[in-house]
């Protein structure tokens, strides 16, 4: 069978479902190389700032990993400004709905809010705009997890003297997080927060 024979979903039979099922879970095996290329194609994103989107996203998992964040704080960090692109006003959520399955939940709803929470930078010096709109999620469990991200990787990655590690140094990280099983409660801990950074890991790095 190279495709199915239905036009509309309901005609379908048991077989063409299950080669579609196949189909599809190989196609989700190289997920993290397609976001990969998608992070490469930041670079033709919004320009104006010293380095590339590209450039940042690196920055921020670069600063990450030599904090001692673990494995689901960087790749969080390198795919959080991924929707970019084809999201420009909720590149959060976006971005966030990618990571969702496959990082603690912790990390998702940080990168989720992460645009609420980088007004605190910018939000004054613009007309409509609400600097202190992180303020709206006081008193959720991440808050603090959430401004300390923007704080140490997001608002301060855009400097073009910074030692970047190169995206292939992250390439395994990606791969990684994303072989692993959707939505495995071992992976999400609901509720559960870890430290974004660890000195004695950092020292090792």
């Amino acid at each position: 069978m190279k495709t199915v024979s239905f036009t509309q979903m309901k005609d379908g039979t048991k077989e063409e479902y299950e080669f579609l099922t196949a189909h599809e879970i190989d196609h989700t095996k190289h997920t993290a190389d397609r976001l990969l290329t998608a992070l490469v194609d930041l670079d033709k994103s919004l320009s104006g700032y010293k380095i590339t989107r590209l450039g940042h996203s690196v920055q921020s998992a670069t600063r990450a990993w030599r904090d001692g964040a673990d494995i689901d704080w960087v790749v969080s960090a390198l795919l959080h400004d991924i929707g970019d692109i084809y999201a420009p006003y909720n590149h959060d959520e976006y971005a966030a709905t990618i990571l969702k399955p496959f990082v603690r939940e912790q990390c998702t709803w940080c990168v989720q809010t992460h645009g609420d929470f980088q007004m605190l930078y910018y939000g004054h010096h613009l007309d409509g705009f609400d600097q202190h709109k992180r303020e709206r999620h006081r008193g959720h469990p991440y808050f603090d997890d959430c401004a300390e991200f923007c704080e140490r990787w997001d608002q301060a990655s855009f400097d073009p003297d910074y030692p970047d590690l190169p995206i292939e140094f992250f390439a395994p990280m990606v791969r990684e997080v994303f072989d692993r099983k959707p939505y495995d409660p071992a992976v999400i801990r609901r509720g559960e927060r870890a430290p974004l950074t660890d000195a004695a890991v950092a020292a090792g790095r």
